[in-house]
Formats: C-alpha cells, sequence, structure tokens
C-alpha cells in the first residue's frame, strides 16, 4: 500500500512537471513566434491580451468553475496592496515581453536566471536581511555565467538586454513587495491573478493604445493571414493564464528541492526548443555559459534547503517576516508569475 502510494506520488509530481514545462515553454516559444514570424512587434498589445484573458481565466475557474474558494480582499486592500503589485507585475510581464521581441529565447531565458542574485542584492539593501556566506557564493557561478553568456552572445542587442536585465530586478521587487504588501494574505496563483490582471489591464490598456494602436491598425489592415495570426495571438493569452493554472499544480505537488531542479532543467529545455525552432546562432563558449548560469541557479537552491534544515546562530539578525521554516524555499507564487512572458 505505501509503495501504491509511493509510486502514485512520483507518478503526480513528474506529470506536474511536464505540464508546467509543456505550458511555459509553449508560451515562451508563442510569443517570439508572434514577435518574429507573425511579424506583431507590438509586446504592449501583447502583454495586454495575456492580461484580459488571463483576467477571463480567474473569473471563470474561480466564480463559474468554483474550482478554487475566492479569497476575500478587503476594498481597502486592492488599492493600497494589490495595485501596487499588480504595478510591478505588470512592469515585469512587459520587460519579458520586450526582451523576447528584441533578443533570442535563449539569452533572454539565461538573464532571467539572474532573478536569484537580484532578489537577495535587493533584500539585503532594503530590509538588511541576513544571509549566509554560502549564499553569497552560490551566486558567483550565477553571475559569472550571465557575463560570459553576454559577451559571447552573437545576437545580442542592447536594448532587449536591458529589458531582461530590469526584469530580473522587477522580479525582485515583486519578491520583495509581495512579503511586505501581501503579508497576512495566502494568495495562490489563480487568486493572485484574480486581483491583479485586472489591475494590470487597466495600467498598461492606455499606454498599448497610444504607444502601439496605430501600428496595430496598420498590422491588421496590410497582414496576410489575418484570421489564423489572431487566433494565435489570443491562443497566446490563453496558454499564459493555463501556466499560471499549472504553476499552482506543480509548487503543490512536488518539494522545494524538485522544484527549483525542474525549473532549472525548464530553461534548459526552453532553450533547446527555441534553438530547433528558430534557429539563431549560439556559440560554443555561450552555451557554456548558459551551463554555468543554471548549474549555479542549482546549487544556490541546494544551498537555500541546506540552510533551511538548520537552526540559525543565536544573535541571528533576522527579518521579523521572514520565513523561518522550509516553506521559506518554496518561492511565492507571485515570484513564480514571471514564467508567463
Amino acid at each position: 500500500m505505501e509503495e501504491s502510494l509511493f509510486q502514485w506520488a512520483v507518478f503526480r509530481s513528474l506529470l506536474a512537471i511536464l505540464q508546467w514545462w509543456a505550458f511555459n515553454v509553449t508560451v515562451i516559444i508563442t510569443n517570439k513566434w508572434i514577435f518574429q514570424k507573425l511579424d506583431f512587434k507590438f509586446p504592449l498589445t501583447v502583454s495586454c491580451i495575456h492580461f484580459i484573458c488571463s483576467s477571463i481565466g480567474a473569473y471563470l475557474v474561480i466564480k463559474v468553475l468554483k474550482l478554487k474558494p475566492l479569497i476575500v480582499v478587503d476594498p481597502e486592500d486592492r488599492w493600497r496592496r494589490i495595485f501596487p503589485m499588480s504595478f510591478v507585475f505588470c512592469i515585469n510581464i512587459v520587460l519579458g515581453n520586450v526582451s523576447l521581441r528584441y533578443i533570442p529565447v535563449s539569452f533572454m531565458q539565461t538573464i532571467k536566471s539572474f532573478t536569484p542574485a537580484t532578489t537577495v542584492v535587493l533584500q539585503w539593501l532594503v530590509w538588511r536581511k541576513y544571509f549566509d556566506w554560502r549564499i553569497w557564493a552560490s551566486l558567483v557561478p550565477i553571475v559569472g555565467g550571465i557575463l560570459l553568456t553576454s559577451v559571447t552572445e552573437l545576437s545580442f542587442n542592447m536594448l532587449g538586454f536591458c529589458a531582461a536585465l530590469f526584469g530580473c530586478l522587477a522580479t525582485s521587487t515583486k519578491t520583495i513587495l509581495a512579503e511586505s504588501l501581501l503579508h497576512g494574505y495566502k494568495f495562490d496563483s489563480i487568486n493572485t491573478v484574480y486581483y491583479m490582471a485586472p489591475f494590470a489591464t487597466m495600467i498598461l490598456g492606455i499606454p498599448a493604445l497610444l504607444l502601439e494602436g496605430n501600428g496595430v491598425i496598420e498590422w491588421l489592415q496590410t497582414h496576410q493571414t489575418l484570421g489564423s495570426s489572431l487566433v494565435i495571438i489570443f491562443t497566446s493569452g490563453v496558454l499564459a493564464f493555463c501556466l499560471n493554472f499549472s504553476i499552482f499544480y506543480v509548487i503543490h505537488s512536488t518539494t522545494a528541492v524538485t522544484f527549483n531542479v525542474a525549473g532549472n532543467l525548464k530553461v534548459a529545455v526552453a532553450v533547446l526548443i527555441s534553438w530547433l525552432i528558430f534557429r539563431n546562432p549560439i556559440a560554443g563558449m555561450n552555451a557554456v555559459g548558459c551551463a554555468v548560469t543554471l548549474i549555479g541557479c542549482t546549487f544556490y537552491g541546494y544551498v537555500r534547503h541546506m540552510l533551511s534544515q538548520q537552526p540559525p546562530p543565536p544573535g541571528t539578525p533576522r527579518t521579523p517576516r521572514t520565513p523561518k521554516n522550509r516553506m521559506e524555499l518554496l518561492p511565492l507564487v507571485n515570484d513564480k508569475l514571471d514564467d508567463k512572458v
């Protein structure tokens, strides 16, 4: 009996990881296809479509299908807590799409792996949060791999690089804000989208209309295969929502260490599939830099896990809201929403 339960747990974890990989990689590749193959070079509009589809999807899951219970948020907290988070959430998604518009998927995904380093540095600067020296040491291969990848990237574009880098900062800022602004609310990914996506749509709608409206209208009038292209664009929005749903499933079906390793392997899968489809040139040292970065991210997750299993030394300064148990290793569900690009 115990053996069968163990086998089912392993099968469920594997299934959760595979469907998470499938949605994540599909969203990334679809967005890149929209920008490169469909010549729909409007990242703000694509992001806005994603937010609209996510808003509708979250409403259907919570209000119509009732697959998830609604976490009730005080109306005042919606503006005082949720709105600032939505603003950073919006910036994060937009920067991810802008980076995809200008640089290859492989380069963008490698830069996004820089997020643990920016999160640690920002928490140290903003909260004066204490980190063991092994945490700082684990960041060395991440930073080194990013530098090596950037120097050897054959399709380097400064705007795309800066967008991806600032996207890491936005993700880290979102993590810090989530720990403070959402303190007391145990959000899952669907409730997070339910509250944040409408705000993000409102924030992004006017800039998208002003900056890209004329270009979108011209594209609609001149594009050859309009019907199928629009289906692909709106399908990417549906897939983006499905990705958020898959994140909830994988977090609750795996351990923290498995989640960390699977996340880094997912980057490798996305890089490989994007290369097979788009054939963007990758130098040998560029691939080495990407591998070093992913190994560094895995090592970082391992160090976090090992440190969480031992009690802190007496007198160690801690932030009041810093989690003190193994759940510290599980990124806030909001922190994984940066997968949706």
